[in-house]
């Protein structure tokens, strides 16, 4: 029995589609004389198309298992970052010592400018988010005094658990923390950072020095890699000011705060948003 018209057009058009995935040559096999033609088409056909599916998911394995997030997908970048933290971190004692949960960070993940501030308190601890206390108000009103929305700037800690009574937080929990933080400063890439009060300064430097020697002037930073990392080199600026919980406790120096975020704007090319 000869291969009818429906049969070679079926056959041919899966060639075609097998040629175009890339899969070739096919050779032909011999087939008994006892069976019918259109029988041996039928078979070939399912066996190709056999062959197509684990093709097509051969491939689509190999292609989620190259996939690596682009310099565009800085906001999946972070969220990996977090759901490496875990939402229970027990990495340091602070676990242990009272935190509800972990205060990742928030913000654009394109923002040029980033906000480090020292640790969350408990209004940060109790809703997941830095700076929604009080001092997180007068943040708010520094950033738009900048002319800038919240929404527009990055903001984070230098532990991502409070410490209990809002202590200071100590060495070995700011560097259990640090290369995560780090990580997300290489995500963000901003143009420049400001450190918010001595701890996050002194962290960041690596220096212990007066808040009145660190103020005033940029600095070069350049995160360190963790080894094993293949993202580009990044290099900003930082400039250091006072905490607004500080400048709560001591108004008189919001002045002097001011002519910090004023260099930073200049740098930034920004104006002050307009008086009401």
């Amino acid at each position: 029995m000869a291969l009818n018209s429906t049969n070679k057009s079926a056959i041919r058009e899966r060639l075609d589609f097998y040629r175009e995935l890339g899969i070739g040559p096919l050779y032909r096999r011999e087939v008994s004389a006892e069976a019918p033609a259109c029988e041996a088409a039928e078979e070939l056909i399912e066996v190709m198309e056999t062959v197509a599916g684990e093709v097509a998911i051969e491939r689509e394995q190999a292609d989620q298992e190259a996939y690596q997030p682009t310099s565009d997908d800085r906001e999946v970048k972070l969220r990996l970052i977090a759901e490496e933290i875990g939402p229970d971190c027990q990495r340091c004692k602070l676990a242990k010592l009272g935190r509800k949960q972990i205060v990742f960070g928030m913000g654009d993940p394109h923002a040029e400018l980033m906000f480090i501030g020292e640790g969350p308190g408990a209004d940060e601890d109790e809703q997941g988010l830095p700076f929604v206390g009080r001092a997180g108000q007068l943040l708010n009103n520094m950033i738009a005094a900048m002319g800038l929305k919240r929404e527009q700037v990055y903001i984070a800690n230098i532990v991502k658990c409070r410490p209990p009574g809002n202590r200071t937080p100590e060495r070995d929990e700011c560097d259990t923390c640090s290369p995560f933080l780090m990580r997300q400063i290489r995500v963000v890439r901003p143009k420049v950072i400001v450190a918010l009060g001595a701890t996050a300064a002194k962290n960041l430097l690596a220096v212990n020095d007066s808040m009145a020697s660190l103020r005033g002037r940029f600095y070069d930073f350049s995160p360190p890699r963790m080894s094993g990392e293949a993202d580009e080199p990044f290099d900003c600026k930082l400039a250091v000011t006072y905490h607004p919980a500080f400048l709560l406790r001591d108004p008189r120096q919001k002045s002097e705060a001011w002519k910090d975020l004023q260099m930073v704007m200049k740098y930034l090319g920004l104006k002050p948003a307009a008086k009401k």
